[in-house]
């Protein structure tokens, strides 16, 4: 499956259930920290990272920009249970992620948003 689709959040019971939602239709990585997603990261081709923004060490925002920074061409998503304006705003305007989304997550939605990702890097 060409689709790689890396996920990273601390909590492992939300990476097993985002595995378990989306392995029939996505390749699935995930990574219990921002370090291990860049682990990852130098050893995968992934064009579509969805980070959790409240992690210990590095939070999901500085995460995405690392990332944006060495492959703009990435697409990011922020997966947060969190309202932050103040880094919604500077995530946008920064142009660092594509969507924003609120957890808990519903299925169907996730799943439309990593599929127009996936359309999004073909243009």
């Amino acid at each position: 499956m060409g689709k790689k689709v890396l996920y990273v959040d601390d909590e492992v019971i939300n990476l097993e259930l985002f595995k378990i939602n989306f392995r029939n239709d996505f390749t699935i990585l995930v990574a219990d920290s921002a370090q291990k997603g860049f682990d990852i990261l130098k050893n995968e081709d992934i064009n579509v990272i969805i980070s959790d923004l409240k992690m210990p060490h590095m939070n999901g925002i500085d995460f995405i920009e690392r990332i944006k920074r060495e492959n703009p061409e990435k697409v990011c998503i922020l997966l947060t249970a969190f309202m932050e304006s103040e880094v919604m705003l500077r995530a946008i305007n920064e142009e660092l992620v594509y969507r924003y989304i609120m957890k808990p997550w519903k299925k169907d939605e996730l799943h439309e948003i990593i599929d127009s990702a996936f359309k999004k890097l073909e243009k």
